[in-house]
């Protein structure tokens, strides 16, 4: 028995699915799979806002402790923290509270099926399956899960053509990715999203001092609320500068590093600690490795160093 879901495509008969817990990934992966015909017939909650997400995006479903979500399920969606997974597959052993049988996909990027062993030795299907998206506890979470990658691990190619005929179905992309080099790939994505939001916001803050005037000084402006004239002002250049980085590689990399210009990095350093010498360092650490990226001059790397401070 089959199902179509948005793409078109032969999917998976329906599903009963069970989310532990009603976090913003697991709200947003329950409601993309109602979409294409699953059920999500329980999910566990504890804090007021969990609670609130649940029956705001999957109304349907009854929240419940997790050994009872676990056992009314034939897909059982792990979506904690990494550094709760562990605990969680331990404690749902111990319990015996998931069917044999019943598929088990954790969301985290950080870890592949190993950390899933008390689960797979009591007969369950391991699965890792981690949407390479951000999300923010709103509507655009879900509709995002329709034009991102999927990093997927599996046992065995069994567990492959389910994590992928689930991931097809909600509209992604199913990437494999290899048991030991689940860190390295969870990395070089905190590495690219995280540090992105970091630097932008750091932008943001110079350059609101920079339009406002010298008076705003010292002031929290990272914590004023966005969308104003700064943001305006880098929206163009961040979208042409990410889109130049993925289609042409470090060959997109302009601007006075780039250039080798080891006056107008030095004033740059000047005048960001003067705004904030937190977003200074992060400039300085970032100018650095641009330009071991593009093999500046050694006058450049060295103040970047910080060795003309005699640092």
């Amino acid at each position: 028995m089959t199902s179509f879901g948005i793409t078109n495509a032969p999917a998976p008969a329906r599903l009963t699915v069970g989310i532990v817990s009603a976090g913003r990934v697991g709200t947003a992966i329950g409601a993309a799979l109602e979409k294409v015909g699953h059920v999500v017939v329980a999910c566990s909650a504890v804090s007021d806002a969990s609670t609130h997400r649940a029956r705001t995006r999957l109304p349907d479903s009854e929240i419940l402790p997790v050994d009872v979500v676990a056992g009314r399920c034939n897909l059982l969606i792990l979506a904690v923290p990494d550094s709760e997974l562990a605990d969680l597959v331990t404690g749902l052993a111990a319990t015996g509270a998931v069917p044999r049988g019943t598929i088990v996909a954790h969301t985290s990027g950080a870890n592949g099926i190993a950390v899933m062993a008390p689960l797979t030795e009591q007969g369950a299907v391991p699965l890792a399956i981690h949407p390479a998206m951000t999300f923010t506890g709103h509507e655009e979470d879900t509709a995002r899960l329709s034009s991102a990658c999927f990093g997927i691990t599996a046992a065995d190619d069994i567990g492959y053509a389910i994590a992928q005929s689930l991931v097809l179905e909600i509209g992604g992309e199913p990437v494999r990715v290899r048991e030991d080099l689940r860190p390295l790939y969870h990395a070089a994505l905190a590495h690219g999203s995280n540090h992105l939001v970091t630097l932008v916001v750091d932008a943001v803050a110079a350059l609101r001092v920079a339009l406002e005037g010298q008076e705003l000084l010292g002031q929290q402006l990272v914590d004023e609320d966005p969308g104003g004239v700064a943001e305006r002002v880098l929206q163009p250049l961040l979208v042409a500068a990410l889109d130049n980085a993925l289609r042409r590689g470090p060959s997109a990399l302009t601007g006075p590093v780039a250039r080798g210009d080891v006056a107008a990095v030095a004033a740059h350093l000047q005048v960001l600690d003067e705004v904030d010498p937190r977003i200074a360092a992060g400039y300085r650490a970032l100018s650095l490795r641009s330009a071991q990226r593009v093999g500046s001059k050694s006058e450049l790397i060295e103040l970047l160093e910080g060795n003309d401070h005699g640092e």
